[in-house]
């Protein structure tokens, strides 16, 4: 390491801790961005307050290191990754505040664009900008990018709805525009910056060619060069410094927080899906819908490539199999306060649209769930695009724009500049059609001379046809890194000195993200370009777009699924040099090989969220999995399985002696210890709502209709927390709901051997001795099916009925049970309280959260509150116990949620789940037949 990353190290661990990391592992993992770019920073920090970025831009200053801000890293043009110290801002970022019944709602530059509207949509509100990642995509990078999006155009995007801004500029002064003292105090201190930028105002002002280029520019959507409509739209030098940093990249300084103007999010929505017979034809449909567009929000433009891309894929709709080669598609979307506004506007548009033939018969509706699947196909091109690239392609997305008066000729353009680079096979185009907005996405094997040339090629020729139909070389995606060679171009010498006297006023030492906007290096879009290698066909059309990370328990600790598999694509890599004798390359897969076991692996829960919201499904669980996964199983795993009865006696043994220390010595006590000894020792700990031993003697009660309940061996030895309202096992529980209901409950006389086979699921020939067990049992015991199963911990039950798929048994988690058997014959009294509700992993990928949720709200008249942020709890079976750092980061933003809301009971279906849930809520978690149970008459 460099002498002067060397210091900063050394002096930034003083307030980061452990938060600073120079590790290859972690540097090169947490470097990886959505861009094609690989750059591998020197340093790495999580921040987590303004105070530390203060202290980190005087550190920078100090020793000469550049800085590069990143909170999401979903951005694509190469501006959230570098080379130098980079500086990650989510975790405690992630303040959302409506403000004024969602007139504006204030926000940390850590919140996901998402979960902003979600907290505004009790007011019928929402941001502005709507980018296809707004679901990942985070604010910080939101407002640096001048995201924009498909409905929001130019109107709404992040610098039109600014309010107010909160920033730490290169000197380490903190702005808040918002507050009066802040802005009177800043214009004291930083009196020259303010003149410089008045000063700027006053020359272009004075110009007027290059006022009305300016003007011009920003008619349409323009994200190249900085914000220099700021110059021409305010006169206060603080309103124009708020606008600069919008768009600005991090090149200006750090963003914290903002305030944004909310629009409204409008109740009634209708959509068209229209589809032409060509291109050309398309395009036709688009110029009348941009002469309507007072009465259309969104529309998207799709090529023959984009359709035949997702036909197939999961959730798409079926008139896809219908599209030929050679169609085009036009998404449509209309939106009003009144449905009667709505179908008049829809009427008059489709009239209009009849000029224009269709070549299949119009798709409309006013059904979110369907116009949702249609919306899929636009967000989903990207990423299902990239995923199905050659093995080794790179995956490389433009945006351009033009007026509508140039529209058409752009895209014949560019579908020649394809062709010409040799693309053509290789390509999409899409885009935001009413904005003029065009996308283009290309897979190029950069590996090949002949195609990293024709990449370099085709960005030169293509900014010099943007540029001469007066379009913008970057609409919405950034300049980042590829397009700063081309801003020059774009804006002509005088815009671009601006723009170079505007970094100096900011940022006169270069420090913040170098390269990125502004460049003296007229090749750096085409340098360290990714580079793929062959790695497990399951994972490798992972294009590292980020999707995955929200819902990752691990996130906040370690890794996340794109870093876990960007590890092993830098495993491979570096195995393939150290084989050609590299001994540089073979130190430094050691060192990754080191890290591996306990950042991918150990701290991997294995929940396989990653795959539900990753738009090709890839589950990067199977890397954990693959590494735990022994073809036999040993001597001492085989004789646990053959003895479960007495390993679950020996459990209870052990429960049995933490609860007489509990009452002893005190829970609270307990735990400590327990934590110290984990420390020292890695034994497992003992949190305060560590449940008790199960004592409930388990006798079958049969009726005229039955049920065969297959108590888990975690439940048969948990009973409650002395901390549980109820102290009841979870047998006694469900009995009582059954003896309720009508039904009986059977305990087959195997219960005690009994194991669902999840605990072993590392062992190959276990588990499938294990499996055909089981089927041949419970096929036995429920007469081929005809007697309903039940299972009790939703892990189980899931894993069973996975494993079981094809045996016609009738396989049922308890909550599904309770609710479609048991609920139609009880008599509810509803409880008049509100409550928290956690619907565990496994079960929200058997699609049961809808079930859990309906089954909460059958059972209280008050509000079932539920973060649905948490997509997994990290407790992971007995990773809670011995891996507990896991579920406390898994759980950060689940205790922050709950923290305020005063609720007494919480109800999930996992009796691990419930132990984490309860311990950082301080809300005692347990299983959901518990409330119905106790609103339910005799």
């Amino acid at each position: 390491m460099q002498q002067n990353y060397a210091a900063f190290y050394q002096e930034a661990q003083d307030f980061l801790g452990d938060r600073i990391y120079k590790d290859y592992l972690r540097r090169v993992v947490y470097g990886i961005d959505a861009s094609c770019y690989r750059y591998v920073p020197e340093l790495v920090v999580k921040a987590c307050h303004e105070s530390e970025i203060v202290r980190l831009c005087a550190l920078a200053k100090r020793h000469n290191t550049p800085l590069t801000f990143r909170a999401a890293g979903s951005s694509l043009s190469g501006q959230a990754c570098g080379s130098g110290v980079l500086v990650m801002a989510n975790l405690g970022w992630q303040e959302i505040k409506p403000q004024e019944n969602g007139a504006s709602v204030r926000l940390g530059c850590g919140v996901i664009g998402a979960q902003a509207n979600n907290a505004l949509k009790v007011y019928q509100k929402k941001i502005g900008p709507d980018p296809a990642t707004i679901a990942t995509a985070m604010v910080g990078g939101i407002l640096a990018n001048n995201a924009s999006g498909m409905c929001c155009g130019v109107a709404q995007n992040s610098y039109k709805t600014l309010k107010s801004i909160r920033v730490v500029l290169a000197d380490g002064t903190l702005l808040d525009t918002s507050k009066q003292e802040s802005v009177e105090a800043f214009k004291q201190s930083h009196a020259p910056l303010l003149e410089g930028l008045l000063a700027l105002r006053k020359e272009v002002l004075e110009d007027e060619e290059l006022h009305a280029l300016i003007q011009k520019k920003y008619k349409i959507k323009n994200t190249t060069g900085y914000s220099l409509n700021a110059l021409i739209d305010f006169e206060d030098p603080i309103d124009i410094l708020s606008h600069l940093f919008i768009g600005s990249e991090g090149t200006l300084g750090f963003i914290s927080s903002c305030e944004l103007h909310c629009v409204p999010d409008y109740p009634y929505k209708t959509c068209f899906l229209l589809f032409y017979e060509t291109l050309a034809e398309g395009l036709k449909g688009v110029q009348i819908l941009a002469q309507n567009a007072d009465k259309i929000s969104a529309a998207e433009l799709m090529d023959y490539a984009c359709l035949a891309s997702v036909k197939g894929a999961e959730g798409m709709p079926s008139v896809l199999n219908e599209v030929k080669p050679g169609y085009s598609c036009i998404l449509a979307q209309l939106e009003s306060t009144d449905l009667s506004t709505l179908e008049a506007n829809s009427a008059f548009v489709l009239e209009k649209l009849q000029a224009v033939p269709t070549v299949l018969p119009l798709e409309q509706s006013t059904d979110h769930k369907v116009y949702n699947a249609w919306w899929k196909i636009r967000k989903s091109i990207f990423p299902i695009v990239a995923g199905r690239r050659r093995s080794g392609a790179s995956v490389i997305t433009e945006d351009l724009c033009f007026d509508m008066e140039h529209l058409q000729e752009g895209i014949a353009n560019l579908q020649s500049l394809l062709e010409k680079h040799g693309f053509k096979e290789h390509s999409v185009i899409f885009g935001h059609a009413l904005s003029g907005n065009l996308h283009f996405l290309i897979t190029p094997l950069l590996e090949n001379p002949t195609e990293r040339t024709q990449f370099s090629a085709l960005m030169e020729d293509l900014a010099q046809m943007v540029v001469s139909l007066q379009g913008s070389i970057k609409a919405e995606h950034g300049t980042g890194r590829m397009v700063a060679p081309f801003v020059k171009l774009e804006w002509g010498e005088k815009a671009y000195q601006i723009c170079e006297r505007i970094k100096a006023l900011f940022d006169p030492d270069k420090l913040l993200n170098p390269d990125v906007i502004l460049s003296n290096d007229p090749q750096i879009h085409a340098k360290n370009l990714k580079e793929s290698v062959p790695i497990a066909p399951e994972i490798e059309p992972c294009m590292e777009c980020g999707f995955c990370e929200r819902i990752c328990p691990s996130r906040y600790l370690s890794l996340t699924p794109r870093q876990r598999i960007g590890l092993q694509r830098e495993i491979a890599y570096l195995s393939q040099r150290a084989a050609q004798g590299l001994a540089t390359d073979k130190v430094l897969l050691e060192e990754l090989l080191e890290g591996y076991k306990y950042l991918s692996d150990e701290t991997c829960a294995a929940c396989h969220m990653c795959s539900t919201l990753c738009p090709l499904g890839i589950d990067s669980a199977t890397i954990a999995l693959k590494t735990r996964t022994k073809e036999k199983a040993p001597l001492v795993a085989k004789e646990i399985l053959k003895h479960m009865d007495v390993v679950v006696g020996g459990l209870k043994v052990g429960l049995g002696a933490v609860q007489v220390g509990q009452v002893a010595l005190g829970a609270n006590f307990i735990h400590k210890c327990s934590q110290k000894l984990h420390t020292k020792i890695h034994t497992p700990i003992a949190p305060n709502y560590m449940p008790r031993r199960n004592k409930f003697k388990l006798t079958s009660k049969p009726s005229d209709q039955n049920v065969l309940y297959f108590s888990t061996c975690i439940n048969r030895a948990f009973a409650p927390s002395k901390l549980m309202p109820d102290p009841r096992s979870l047998q006694e529980v469900f009995e009582s709901l059954c003896q309720k209901a009508g039904f009986g409950v059977i305990y087959p006389k195997e219960l005690p051997k009994f194991c669902c086979g999840k605990a072993f699921i590392d062992y190959k020939d276990l588990s499938v001795q294990n499996t055909e067990k089981n089927a041949k049992l419970l096929k036995e015991l429920s007469n081929n099916g005809q007697i309903p199963i039940v299972l009790d911990h939703s892990a189980c039950s899931a894993y069973l009925i996975e494993q079981l798929e094809h045996t016609g048994l009738k396989i049922y988690d308890m909550p599904i049970f309770i609710q479609e058997f048991l609920l139609p014959h009880l008599k509810i009294t509803r409880l008049n309280e509100d409550i928290a509700l956690y619907t565990m992993c496994a079960a929200k990928r058997l699609g049961y959260a809808q079930n859990m949720r309906d089954l909460a709200k059958a059972c209280v008249s008050g509000k079932v509150v539920e973060h649905t942020d948490t997509g997994c709890c990290g407790f992971a079976g007995n990773k809670g116990f011995l891996t507990p750092e896991l579920n406390d980061h898994a759980l950060l933003d689940f205790t922050s949620f709950y923290q305020d809301k005063k609720l007494k009971k919480g109800f999930c279906s996992s009796s691990t789940c419930e132990v984490g849930l309860s311990q950082h809520s301080n809300i005692p978690f347990q299983h959901i037949a518990y409330l119905v149970d106790s609103c339910s008459d005799e």
